[in-house]
């Protein structure tokens, strides 16, 4: 008997989740009604591991459909056709929910409540993922554990490395494409000039090749990190 969770029901379960409102494990609840955001299918081949859905995403029910979107598409090569073609995408946020602003305007981190609760089952029903992007921080902390170290950017710098490391699936780090960003990406040229073009090549490949088979089960690699 198959034993591989059904991603169409847990996404269902996950939708309608209100833990974070009603009974928040980490400080106090989340301040607007909770609109769960998740893509995906058990036939994905990439997933997007990101941080959490932002105003407009929360506004829409679409996730990355703000400038974020635009450049994040740009990075991979994606038209919005392709990047939300859920057969083939898996878009899978640290926290399902918009988290809210804090005093500056800036997002609030993602909810913890949803990585411990869901993130486990969620990829366990994903089993034919070739590659994972880990979006930001908190993504890179979760999937990379230990090999999280130094922060963000000294990670990414090892993206080669990690690309190539016995992980399966295989899994790369990534800087948050935000415009709050900018001054990050001009300060690293080696990303746009070094990562993009291979990663651009390593998605259309995948996605355009025959379906993949399907991977062992994933739990083992997901134990939960943070800073």
């Amino acid at each position: 008997m198959d034993s591989t969770p059904d991603f169409d029901q847990l996404s269902r379960q996950l939708r309608a989740c209100r833990l974070c409102r009603e009974a928040p494990r980490y400080g106090a609840p989340l301040a607007h009604e909770p609109r769960p955001i998740i893509q995906g299918s058990a036939t994905a081949r990439l997933c997007i591991a990101s941080q959490a859905p932002g105003t407009r995403a929360h506004a829409s029910g679409i996730p990355f459909s703000d400038r974020s979107g635009t450049r994040l598409r740009a990075w991979l090569g994606l038209d919005e056709t392709a990047f939300y073609d859920a057969s083939r995408v898996a878009i899978v946020p640290m926290g399902s929910c918009f988290p809210g602003q804090d005093a500056k305007g800036g997002d609030l981190p993602p909810r913890r409540e949803c990585a411990q609760v869901w993130r486990r089952p969620i990829f366990e029903a994903l089993p034919n993922l070739e590659l994972i992007l880990l979006i930001g921080q908190y993504a890179q902390a979760w999937h990379l554990g230990d090999d999280f170290r130094d922060g963000l950017t000294e990670t990414v710098k090892r993206w080669r490395e990690i690309l190539s490391g016995p992980r399966r699936p295989r899994i790369l780090p990534l800087p948050h494409p935000s415009w709050r960003n900018n001054g990050w990406l001009r300060k690293n040229p080696w990303f746009e000039a070094e990562l993009l073009p291979v990663l651009r090549v390593e998605i259309r490949s995948m996605l355009d090749a025959g379906e993949g088979r399907a991977e062992p089960g994933l739990s083992e690699q997901f134990e939960p990190r943070y800073n």
